[in-house]
């Protein structure tokens, strides 16, 4: 352990990751004796992978017994500096990848990242933006915006609306948004459905969709204040291949991860002079349309996928609002099935955890994932519904 903890001496890491790794440190000199008592056999030459393997030792190999109660705040703070790093590490490579590299990484985070339901919801999105926003049911409004609710029936909303960038927590913009969805359909109209975006066109939304703000004058005289984030969502969804959608918890990763000074929530300046500009200035962005089909739709999106670049661990996508609303479903059939089995013996979680991954026909990544559907099985799910939520992720 103590080789792992200072091996990023000897690496050759950006500004951005030497701060990171000093930032670490710090937390690390407060729980040093217990990392100690970590066995590590892994000693990654590169600061991603180093970043990965003390998040792994964090999340399940430290003894959580020896942690004293305040040393949690720590171990927490340390996960979250490392999971930061991870991210800071590969959006480096999104800096400098050429297209062929870009599609190679993001093809390689798709499960990780669930890519394939980000992807089934920008089609989603695709379809009903025929609509203007006024012409759109409710839940499809919500979809467009960012915020997934239990009426989003599964059967239909095979996806998480949220992906990218969630705002269910902007009370005061979907409040604006349900009274008056023809001005931001007037602030959006703005923005041309094809080519680039230019300087003057964006602006020209950030008036508008500030005034929406400002008018608004039921709680404060003075009007609202008009966040950054959920307008990002906006902009990314219509134009998925020129905006980076962003919520509050976001800015810091990528601004860190882009090598920009950090904006604020309500800076809408910065966001298109550093974040936007920036962007502009990676050779993948630059790349025309491919032919390839695959390729073509990745290309549509490339803007807001750069969302992959973020660090993502095997449990990422088991957070989706679809699957969620889909579990209490299959839950409510399984408790009764559960109950027509009482009376029979009472198996550990290892042993139905190997009793599922040996039925015939189980695919070997599933079988590879053992210690991840333990894990689940431990916290109350059963070993089939998780099985079959991975086969729905991975394939």
């Amino acid at each position: 352990m103590r080789k792992l903890l200072s091996s990023p001496v000897k690496m050759a890491l950006s500004e951005a990751e030497s701060a990171s790794y000093q930032n670490a440190l710090k937390h690390v000199t407060e729980i040093t004796l217990n990392l100690m008592a970590v066995k590590v056999e892994n000693r990654p030459e590169d600061y991603l992978g180093w970043c990965t393997e003390l998040i792994d030792v964090c999340r399940n190999r430290i003894n959580m017994k020896l942690i004293e109660p305040e040393q949690l705040p720590t171990l927490k703070k340390l996960e979250q500096v490392l999971v930061l790093g991870a991210s800071v590490s590969q959006f480096k490579m999104a800096r400098i990848a050429p297209w062929p590299i870009f599609t190679a990484f993001v093809e390689q985070q798709a499960s990780l990242h669930a890519l394939e339901e980000r992807l089934a919801l920008l089609d989603y999105i695709q379809l009903i933006k025929c609509k203007t926003l006024v012409e759109m049911t409710e839940l499809e409004r919500l979809a467009f915006a960012g915020k997934h609710t239990s009426q989003h029936c599964h059967t239909q909303y095979n996806f998480d609306v949220e992906w990218f960038a969630s705002t269910k927590g902007a009370k005061v913009f979907h409040t604006l948004l349900a009274q008056q969805p023809e001005s931001f359909d007037a602030a959006l109209s703005h923005i041309p459905e094809a080519g680039d975006v230019t300087p003057k066109q964006y602006q020209q939304f950030v008036s508008a969709y500030k005034q929406i703000f400002t008018s608004y004058r039921v709680e404060k005289e003075s009007g609202e204040k008009a966040p950054l984030a959920p307008a990002t969502r906006l902009l990314a969804m219509k134009r998925p291949d020129q905006f980076i959608a962003l919520t509050n918890a976001k800015i810091e990763v990528f601004c860190q991860g882009l090598s920009i000074a950090k904006f604020n929530s309500f800076d809408f300046e910065s966001y298109w002079q550093d974040m936007i500009g920036t962007l502009r200035t990676f050779a993948w962005w630059h790349q025309g349309e491919p032919e390839d089909e695959r390729e073509a739709k990745l290309w549509q999106a490339r803007a807001v996928l750069v969302d992959l670049f973020m660090f993502a661990d095997e449990d990422f996508a088991f957070g989706s609002n679809f699957l969620r609303i889909r579990d209490k479903k299959l839950n409510s059939v399984e408790s009764s099935y559960k109950s027509s089995r009482r009376g029979r013996v009472k198996l550990t979680p290892e042993e139905l955890v190997d009793l599922a991954l040996a039925e015939e026909g189980m695919p070997e990544y599933i079988q590879a994932k053992r210690d991840t559907i333990l894990r689940e099985v431990k916290s109350g799910k059963t070993a089939e519904h998780v099985i079959g939520i991975m086969r729905a992720i991975f394939g």
